[in-house]
């Protein structure tokens, strides 16, 4: 029998279900437009994810093992759960006073406790014509959001530099990868001193809000000096068509770490076998490599080149910021996870990085994504940024994002917080222009409908993020009880392929237990992946069996894409496109289809119209979720602009993102709580934490059929209480 989508407070609920319809095409307009919460929802977490002061006592720092810990408590790791804060104008730039105060107050009550502040100097430089010529209003209004933050307790990460235009004047394009600063950092003085006085001019000058300089401010964890700075990336932005790979001016540098290498040309010769008339060592005219999809002897040497380059750059970006007083962590580089790069990180005092999946490169009509499921591909984006860990320093994922308009997002709120987790990742950052808005309809062009890395509107977005609070900084999930590390000798790892990276069939582990990266000398008979790599996992995965390290009853099957950690909280089935946790305190399941029941423990999916995510986790303190009276469901599908158009059937190439109101499609789904209650009843959330009247009640065993097409409006959160037993 259907169970009615308003039930009496005194119904009493059946546990039989009807077959539900295939999935809905239906899409129904958000009603809230304020999204500002009020303390005391079910969606505020910060009573039992507090934030406490800021002191020199509460400072991070590289702790015990190399995890970020409290400088007073060296042997207790943090988690971190950070909030992006990309503001350019075309996203209403930096709030005023009132509204730093108000969305600093949004912030806490969400959950974060740290904030990347990504793009500042283009801010800064909006519009300015002279070098370093900041606007004083947006500069005022910086100072004011970080000393917002840090009263919230709330840490600042900050970009060193992140616009390709630095604090040039002049520029119009400072969001573009137009500028080719990034690349002259590593060549010339003149670019070097640009960088060096911005920090002076930015980071070392007093805050007046907090009566001291950003760069001496307990609040201060982590800068990175260069956002996306790596030699090889950036010729890789800078690629265009019918021009040479990379620039001429890494050719003079390149012949003189050559010189110093080889000696001669002959000594050069011998070891390419492939020079061409007129390469000549002695007289620097020895050729870049015409294509980076070559592979040989140059690229190999081209890629030792590029590690000593930038590993001179750190040093001396870093000696800049211990000058000014800095004393927190310094890490650059923070994309690309190749070979080439892992070695460049080796060194740095904590290792940074971006990863997407299903990556779309702009706004424009034409853009394209795949409309990929992430569990398809075992979490391939996860992985690579797990292969990019060096064991034994702090790991910060600065960037992560399933972007919309991908309508398999809902997995992100599993895949990346479960996963980062039970690595024992030290902070998570969900990229985009910020992660949460007061409202919508703000008057700004990237507010006026959802888009990629804009996931503060996008519900779909919001209720991974809402998860991710639970799953990762709340520590719902529980890291893996052990590490298996990939060896790493040095330079002689490189091959002659400069896109070379840790196989897939080994970053496989990544589901199982904590991967990263140590260097041969210490491996010290630790079970791990050695140099060279092997050809499977399979090795590993008999080491971990017989030593007792993976529980007996463990059911990965890496050869059907079947993948269980070694914890026994999260499944990943790449035959079932599900993704499943069952925990103490929540349970959830990502699915792309629902065959039969996922049975999770006390949650028990029955059937659903269609593909998403449902959750169910504790909301009142330390209890299990048998023994919780409040808990918070979640139930996202999938969330469109109204009147978005696309030029194929499969929805991968946008030709218009549409307006406002956002739309979330449609979607039903039986469930069952192994839970009885003498009186029980589930009232939906809005977006913005309102709690609305039932919408099921009922007596004994908790079933329900939930549609998030309230009489309220759609919505992706639920309360369930429990009175009695």
């Amino acid at each position: 029998m259907k169970i009615a989508s308003l039930v009496a407070a005194t119904a009493i609920a059946c546990d039989c279900w009807a077959p539900l319809a295939g999935a809905s095409d239906d899409w129904v307009p958000v009603r809230e437009i304020s999204l500002e919460m009020k303390a005391g929802s079910p969606l505020d977490f910060s009573s039992f994810l507090p934030n406490g002061p800021i002191d020199a006592g509460h400072r991070l720092v590289a702790g015990a093992g190399g995890r970020l810990t409290y400088a007073a408590a060296p042997k207790e790791p943090v988690r971190m759960f950070c909030a992006s804060l990309a503001w350019s104008p075309a996203s209403g730039g930096f709030p005023d006073h009132d509204g730093a105060d108000r969305y600093a107050r949004q912030l806490a009550l969400h959950g974060y406790n740290v904030a990347r502040l990504h793009f500042t100097d283009a801010s800064l430089m909006h519009d300015r014509r002279k070098d370093f010529d900041f606007d004083p209003g947006t500069l005022d209004r910086i100072h004011y959001l970080l000393a917002a933050l840090k009263r919230n307790g709330i840490y600042w990460i900050i970009d060193g530099l992140s616009s390709s235009r630095g604090a040039y004047g002049g520029h119009d394009d400072r969001w573009e990868a137009n500028g080719d600063l990034k690349l002259r950092l590593h060549l010339d003085d003149e670019a070097f001193q640009h960088w060096k006085t911005l920090q002076e001019r930015f980071l070392a000058v007093v805050n007046p809000y907090t009566g001291t300089a950003p760069i001496r401010d307990e609040a201060l964890a982590l800068v990175i000096l260069v956002n996306e700075n790596g030699i090889e990336f950036d010729s890789v932005v800078h690629e265009r068509f019918g021009k040479p790979h990379y620039d001429a001016a890494l050719a003079a540098p390149f012949n003189r770490w050559l010189a110093r290498r080889y000696r001669s040309t002959g000594a050069l010769a011998q070891a390419w076998g492939d020079l061409s008339d007129g390469e000549q060592l002695e007289a620097g005219t020895v050729e870049l490599p015409a294509d980076r999809y070559r592979d040989g002897a140059r690229m190999r040497d081209l890629q030792a080149f590029f590690i000593e380059m930038e590993q001179a750059s750190v040093a001396r970006m870093s000696k800049v910021l211990r000058d000014l007083g800095y004393q927190g962590l310094i890490s650059s580089y923070n994309n690309w996870p190749t070979v080439q790069t892992e070695l460049t990180r080796r060194d740095l005092d904590a290792v940074t990085m971006n990863t997407y999946h299903d990556w779309v490169g702009g706004y424009a009509p034409g853009s394209a994504l795949l409309q990929a499921s992430s569990i398809d591909d075992a979490a391939n984006y996860m992985r690579m940024a797990a292969a990019a860990r060096w064991l034994g320093k702090p790991f910060v994922v600065t960037e992560y994002d399933h972007l919309f308009w991908n309508r398999y997002r809902y997995e992100a709120g599993l895949v990346m917080p479960a996963y980062a987790a039970l690595q024992g990742w030290d902070a998570l950052c969900r990229h985009g222009h910020g992660p949460i808005a007061l409202a919508y309809g703000e008057p700004y062009p990237h507010k006026r409908a959802m888009l990629p890395y804009a996931i503060a509107l996008d519900p779909v977005a919001r209720a991974g993020e809402t998860l991710a609070a639970l799953l990762y900084r709340r520590g719902d999930i529980a890291e893996s009880g052990f590490a298996i590390p990939f060896a790493v000798r040095g330079e002689q790892d490189l091959s002659e392929d400069m896109q070379a990276r840790e196989p897939e069939r080994l970053t496989d582990l990544a589901l199982i237990g904590r991967i990263g990266l140590l260097r041969e000398d210490d491996l010290d008979g630790e079970i791990g992946v050695g140099q060279p790599r092997p050809h499977d996992a399979g090795g590993v995965m008999e080491h971990l069996r017989s030593s007792g390290r993976l529980p007996l009853g463990n059911r990965t099957d890496i050869a059907h894409g079947r993948y269980e950690s070694d914890t026994g909280e999260i499944l990943l089935d790449r035959s079932t496109g599900q993704l499943r946790i069952s925990t103490p305190a929540t349970e959830a399941a990502a699915f792309s289809s629902l065959r039969e029941p996922i049975d999770l423990g006390t949650l028990r999916i029955e059937q659903a119209d269609g593909n998403g995510l449902v959750a169910l986790s504790v909301i009142d303190g330390d209890n299990t979720l048998n023994e919780s009276r409040r808990l918070l469901l979640i139930f996202a599908t999938d969330a469109q602009n109204t009147d978005m158009v696309f030029r194929d059937s499969e929805e991968r190439i946008i030709e218009d993102f549409g307006r406002l109101p956002v739309l979330i499609r449609k979607g039903r789904v039986d469930l069952a709580l192994s839970r009885t209650a003498a009186k029980w009843r589930v009232s939906p959330v809005g977006l913005d934490g309102t709690v609305y009247p039932p919408v099921h009640a009922g007596t004994g065993a908790v079933t329900i059929r939930l549609s998030n097409d309230t009489p309220y409006g759609p919505t992706t959160y639920f309360l369930i209480e429990l009175d009695g037993s």
